[in-house]
């Protein structure tokens, strides 16, 4: 069932005129977007504690005012070459599917509102690239934004891992 969308009498449906609000941040020299809604606060670069047996791209937990938060590094978890810490270097941390999970980032850019005509949909890179998380691209002044599924990225099988890597 199509659901019809109410002109605002330019040619422009409402539903893309409606802004949400996402935190911009960089990952190597790509600049990601995510759900400002999912985001609980953003912190700077602190060595976690490491978990035995954990994959590579969880480097640790934190104990965040009595919360143990899982440590997650985007940059080695889309393998995004070499993870070089730095002063800008931050952990957004996260409150998505009911938990608390902190992401490393090389840095944050702003919150950015878009609305839905401004994002489009990612181009079909066939089975050679993982298209799952990416909910689009959108492009304001000449940067592209790829705008992130970060609540799919941190419920998908991978993120199982943590909790499997946090009872061994």
């Amino acid at each position: 069932m199509e659901i019809a969308k109410q002109h605002n009498g330019n040619g422009v449906a409402e539903d893309d005129q409606v802004a949400s609000e996402y935190l911009t941040f960089r990952l190597g020299e790509e600049e990601y977007a995510i759900d400002i809604l999912k985001v609980q606060e953003i912190r700077g670069y602190e060595p976690p504690t490491a978990i035995a047996y954990a994959p590579p791209f969880i480097k640790g937990v934190i104990n965040l005012r009595g919360i143990i938060v899982p440590i997650v590094d985007l940059r080695i978890k889309f393998g995004l070459g070499t993870v070089d810490y730095t002063p800008f270097t931050v952990v957004i941390i996260l409150n998505v599917t009911q938990r608390v999970i902190g992401i490393v980032v090389d840095s944050v850019s702003d919150v950015t509102s878009l609305t839905a005509g401004q994002i489009r949909q990612a181009p079909d890179f066939s089975a050679s690239f993982d298209t799952k998380y990416i909910l689009g691209l959108a492009t304001i002044d000449k940067r592209m934004l790829i705008i992130t599924d970060i609540q799919r990225l941190m419920s998908s099988r991978d993120m199982e891992l943590i909790d499997d890597a946090a009872e061994a």
